[in-house]
C-alpha cells in the first residue's frame, strides 16, 4: 500500500479509479487495485467501454449472443454495460457494506444522446437504476439544464445519482439547489433519506487547457504567468460552495433526517500539459469529503511520488478569487470559458456516445447469422 494514498485516505480524500473495463474484471486487476492502491470507487464512460469492445475479445462472446437474439444497438449497449457495471458493483460491494455506503460506488452513464431532453433522461435513469439492481450504483447524468430537473427527479425517487460535466461555479451551486430539492422530495414522499447518494463531478484540467490556450495568445508577460492555474482555483472555489451549501439551513434539516451529503468530485484529473506535474490535480485538492476520480496513470503517479502534505483547500480561498480576477484583467473571460466548456463537453459526451454505438453496431453487423 503506498504511503502517498494512504496519507490522501487519512484526509478524507476518496480515491477513485476513472476506467472500467470486463479485462479489468476478468482477470482481477480492479480487486487489486482496491486491495493494493486504496481504490474505493469506479466511474465509466461510453469511450472506455468502446475502446474496450474494439480491443479485445472480452465481449465477443455476449456480443454474439446478442446478435443473435437481433436487439438494436442501443439495447445491446445498455446490456454490455450493466453487465460490467453489475459485476464491478458487486466487486465494490465489501467496499460499500464496510463504510456505510460512502465508497464502494460504480458510476454509468445515461445515454449522452438525451442529454437535453429531462423526460428521457429521467426514463434512462430508472431503466439503469432497474437493470443494474445494486444499491451501490450510482447513475451519471450531465449538468445541462434539462438534466437538473432529471437529477431532482430521480433522486425524489431514490436513485443516487453522479451529477457530471460540472465546469462553472454558477453551474455547481444549481447542481447543489437539484440536489437539494431532490432529497427535499424524497423526504417527502418518505423514503429513507440514508439510502440515496449523490456526487457532483467538477471537472478539472480541461478548465486549465481551455484558458492556457488563451493567455498563450494574449502572450503578454501578465497573461502567461496566469498560465496553469486556473482549473484549480476554480475547484477550490467550488469546494468553498459546497462548504456553504451544506452550511444552509435547508441543508442541515436534511442531513439530520438522515440525508447523506452530496459530496465534490473532482474529475478529469489526468494531467493534459506535459510541462506541469503529473499529480497536480490530485496534490493540490486535498480537502475532507471530496472524491477524486483518476485514470489509472495519474493513480500510479500519485502513489509513486504524489506530494500529499495535508489540506490544500482550506485557506486559499481568497487567493483563488483573485486569480480569476486577474484573468479577467489580461481579457479571459471566465463566463465564455465555462460556456465554452460547457458545450464542448456536451459535444464530447454525445461524440463518446456515438463512438460506443458505431463501434457496437460493427460487431453485431459481423456475428448477425446469414438471412
Amino acid at each position: 500500500m503506498s504511503e502517498n494514498l494512504d496519507r490522501l485516505a487519512a484526509e478524507g480524500v476518496s480515491v477513485w479509479l476513472d476506467d472500467l473495463s470486463r479485462e479489468r474484471l476478468s482477470s482481477g486487476e480492479l480487486a487489486d487495485l482496491l486491495r493494493e492502491q486504496r481504490v474505493v470507487g469506479i466511474t465509466s464512460n461510453p469511450t472506455i467501454f468502446a475502446k474496450a469492445i474494439r480491443s479485445g475479445s472480452w465481449y465477443q462472446e455476449q456480443v454474439d449472443d446478442l446478435a443473435r437474439r437481433g436487439l438494436r444497438v442501443e439495447e445491446a449497449a445498455r446490456m454490455l454495460t450493466a453487465f460490467d457495471v453489475r459485476w464491478a458493483c458487486d466487486v465494490l460491494r465489501p467496499v460499500y457494506e464496510a463504510g456505510d455506503g460512502v465508497d464502494g460506488r460504480v458510476s454509468l452513464e445515461v445515454d449522452p444522446r438525451v442529454a437535453h431532453d429531462t423526460a428521457a433522461t429521467i426514463a434512462e435513469a430508472r431503466a439503469l437504476w432497474w437493470l443494474v439492481d445494486r444499491p451501490n450504483l450510482f447513475v451519471k447524468i450531465p449538468a445541462t439544464r434539462p438534466g437538473l430537473e432529471a437529477v431532482s427527479t430521480a433522486l425524489a425517487e431514490g436513485i443516487s445519482i453522479n451529477v457530471t460535466l460540472i465546469f462553472s461555479l454558477h453551474r455547481y451551486d444549481q447542481v447543489l439547489q437539484a440536489f437539494l430539492d431532490g432529497m427535499t422530495r424524497a423526504g417527502a414522499a418518505g423514503r429513507d433519506l440514508t439510502s440515496i447518494a449523490s456526487v457532483a463531478s467538477f471537472f478539472v484540467s480541461r478548465v486549465d487547457a481551455e484558458i492556457d490556450s488563451r493567455l498563450d495568445r494574449i502572450g503578454t508577460t501578465e497573461a502567461l504567468t496566469l498560465r496553469g492555474r486556473a482549473a484549480i482555483a476554480n475547484a477550490r472555489l467550488a469546494y468553498r460552495h459546497f462548504e456553504l451549501a451544506a452550511a444552509s439551513k435547508e441543508w442541515q434539516a436534511l442531513a439530520a433526517a438522515g440525508m447523506r451529503p452530496q459530496r465534490p468530485l473532482w474529475a478529469s484529473t489526468g494531467v493534459k500539459d506535459p510541462s506541469y506535474a503529473d499529480t497536480r490535480y490530485v496534490d493540490e485538492l486535498v480537502a475532507p469529503r471530496v472524491v477524486n476520480t483518476m485514470p489509472e496513470q495519474t493513480l500510479r503517479a500519485v502513489a509513486d511520488h504524489g506530494r500529499i502534505r495535508g489540506d490544500t483547500v482550506h485557506g486559499t480561498y481568497a487567493a483563488s478569487r483573485q486569480l480569476l480576477d486577474d484573468l479577467e484583467a489580461v481579457g479571459v473571460s471566465y463566463d465564455d470559458v465555462v460556456r465554452v466548456l460547457e458545450d464542448e463537453g456536451i459535444s464530447k459526451f454525445t461524440a463518446s456516445g456515438h463512438e460506443l454505438f458505431e463501434q457496437l453496431d460493427t460487431e453485431l453487423h459481423a456475428k448477425a447469422p446469414a438471412a
